[in-house]
């Protein structure tokens, strides 16, 4: 007997608390931050930078958390397995997700770390730099992922920052692995080219055997097939993936299934900060898979979704995102 899908789709990832301040690139040079990526950092740095930050904005975020976040937005049945601990920060978060009716079921950590948070410093061209304590959401492990609602899943998306931990590297295999016993679709986000790199090997393997869709950037799919081309690139990802879809910013998406390549242009948007801009096409691409969209609409629904969040500061949106993907694109979901 198959259990009916009632999840669209399962994210697994960090619960994070985004922080964010504008900032210029002395300030990024001071904290020794790569511009435009992603640093982990241990407690102390993360707290002088915090204390360094002038108006700070802080609202829950995570990259698969807000995938999942703007799945509900769309009227998909969505849920979130990650790590918090029982403090001020995990249970701001925690709230978060549930008064969005996801099912976030995951037990706290209870050993005393705090939670996650995520510095996000926004220069003058609207580049991010991120600097990121995983606190206690790097703390997953195998036995926070839960067979029955991997089963009860069309689709599970799991996110590539979340690769660091080895624990949770076996976390995601062991859910790669009910996926495919239960029929559920496999998503994967390569997250950032530095997080490639520094998994490069594990990571190829574990797109080569365990997933049907890849999302990433152009930086990222170079980084995961170690090539300068990005037609050599995409090339290599078209043998290896169901789907594959590779953003490409105000350039817009490709979208690639076997032989087939089909282009979607991004919508004209004032950016502002382009915080949350993958993690929304992926969260506008996967509802239009779970609903049966063909990749085209679906892909469409993903630049629309990835424009509204980056048309101003954090990467939750600011518009009720079913009726402003009506307006930008003629999608009804």
């Amino acid at each position: 007997m198959t259990l009916e899908k009632t999840i669209d789709v399962l994210g697994i990832g960090n619960a994070i608390i985004d922080v964010l301040a504008d900032a210029d690139d002395a300030f990024l040079s001071q904290h020794n931050l790569n511009k435009g990526s992603m640093t982990l950092v241990d407690e102390e740095a993360s707290s002088n930078i915090y204390s360094s930050m002038k108006n700070k904005i802080q609202m829950s975020g995570g990259s698969a958390a807000n995938t999942i976040y703007g799945l509900a937005q769309l009227g998909c049945r969505s849920a979130f397995i990650g790590k918090r601990s029982n403090d001020e920060l995990g249970d701001i978060f925690y709230s978060d997700l549930t008064k969005s009716e996801i099912i976030f079921n995951t037990s706290p950590l209870d050993t005393g770390e705090s939670s996650a948070r995520c510095l996000i410093l926004v220069t003058s061209d609207a580049e991010r730099t991120m600097a990121t304590f995983l606190g206690s959401s790097s703390k997953l492990k195998v036995e926070d992922i839960n067979e029955d609602e991997i089963e009860a899943a069309k689709i599970i998306y799991l996110e590539g920052y979340l690769f660091d931990p080895p624990e949770a590297q076996e976390a995601f295999i062991t859910a790669a692995k009910f996926a495919k016993k239960h029929n559920t679709k496999v998503s994967f986000t390569l997250s950032d080219a530095f997080c490639v790199a520094r998994h490069k090997s594990k990571m190829r393997a574990f797109v080569q055997n365990n997933v049907d869709i890849l999302f990433c950037n152009e930086g990222e799919v170079k980084a995961l097939y170690e090539t300068n081309s990005l037609d050599d690139a995409i090339n290599m990802l078209k043998g290896e993936v169901e789907i594959g879809i590779v953003t490409k910013g105000e350039h817009g998406a490709i979208i690639v299934e076997k032989s087939i390549a089909h282009e979607i242009e991004a919508f004209p948007t004032n950016v502002v900060d382009t915080t949350g801009a993958g993690d929304f096409f992926a969260a506008g691409f996967l509802a239009g898979v779970s609903k049966n969209f063909d990749l085209v609409k679906a892909g469409m629904l993903g630049a629309a979704c990835s424009s509204e969040i980056i048309s101003h500061y954090g990467g939750r949106p600011e518009n009720e995102l079913k009726a402003f993907v009506k307006n930008k694109a003629g999608l009804e979901v």
